[in-house]
């Protein structure tokens, strides 16, 4: 597998870090992980036709890890893509049926696609998921950032495993989650001292990644307000592994 760090950023508007996206390329194949706002442009930087992706992982349903789902829909349903283009799966926390109906009644019937190119996957949120895909495994457990939030554990068939939080502050679910992963990645959101409900800081995210046995952790979902402190620093009082901090177009082998 190898990870693809589309946006390391949050909402807040940064020229050097796009809205939450992650792509893990598996035998190839591109998987997405949240799909925030300027997703498919971030595709094109990183040589990735947004036509090849057949599954969509989303983690909840704020707006900066889902608003180019619109835009993603809306060039999906172009003619001439809609003649190469191969049936896709948006997979997502309980209620991602009525958001996507939502999504479509807004804007009419320009998101409408013919009913066999796009199929919705809803994940319960009250518990431990296993899904098996054609050459990976996705185990899902809720977090604790909003009532339907959720991150992913994934695995190929030579049986590395990846883990991404989506949004989460500290809870045992997440560190159960990662336990003995290859590659965990991480919200990293405020610096140690300003934490707010719902998010991590460095050394909360250390503090998981070693109680989870890691020893590869990527931090990213950077708030200006952490990108001025000592991230690392921060993330060392409770973390002795391999550390990087997430950038945009950052790809990393697993």
């Amino acid at each position: 597998m190898k990870l693809i760090v589309l946006g390391s950023g949050t909402a807040i508007p940064l020229h050097d870090r796009g809205s939450p996206s992650l792509i893990l390329l598996i035998e190839g194949n591109p998987v997405l992980f949240d799909i925030g706002p300027g997703t498919l442009r971030q595709l094109t930087r990183a040589g990735i036709n947004y036509e090849k992706i057949g599954q969509i992982f989303l983690t909840h349903f704020h707006p900066d890890h889902t608003a180019d789902l619109i835009h993603f829909l809306f060039a999906s349903r172009n003619p001439a893509v809609l003649k190469r283009r191969r049936p896709f799966v948006i997979a997502g926390p309980s209620g991602l049926t009525e958001f996507i109906n939502a999504l479509q009644n807004a804007y009419h019937t320009y998101l409408t696609l013919p009913p066999k190119m796009m199929r919705i996957e809803e994940i319960d949120i009250s518990k431990k998921v296993k899904g098996e895909y054609s050459n990976y495994t996705v185990t899902t457990s809720p977090t604790n950032h909003t009532p339907d939030s959720l991150a992913y554990r994934v695995k190929n068939r030579s049986g590395k495993t990846v883990v991404y939080s989506g949004d989460t502050c500290f809870c045992d679910e997440i560190v159960d989650l990662a336990r003995g992963a290859d590659l965990l990645i991480l919200e990293s959101s405020f610096p140690d001292g300003d934490e707010i409900e719902g998010h991590l800081t460095p050394s909360l995210a250390g503090r998981i990644a070693t109680l989870a046995g890691v020893e590869r952790l990527v931090l990213v979902h950077f708030y200006p307000e952490c990108l001025r402190s000592d991230i690392t620093s921060q993330c060392r009082q409770s973390y002795k592994g391999e550390l990087v901090l997430g950038e945009d177009l950052l790809q990393i082998r697993v």
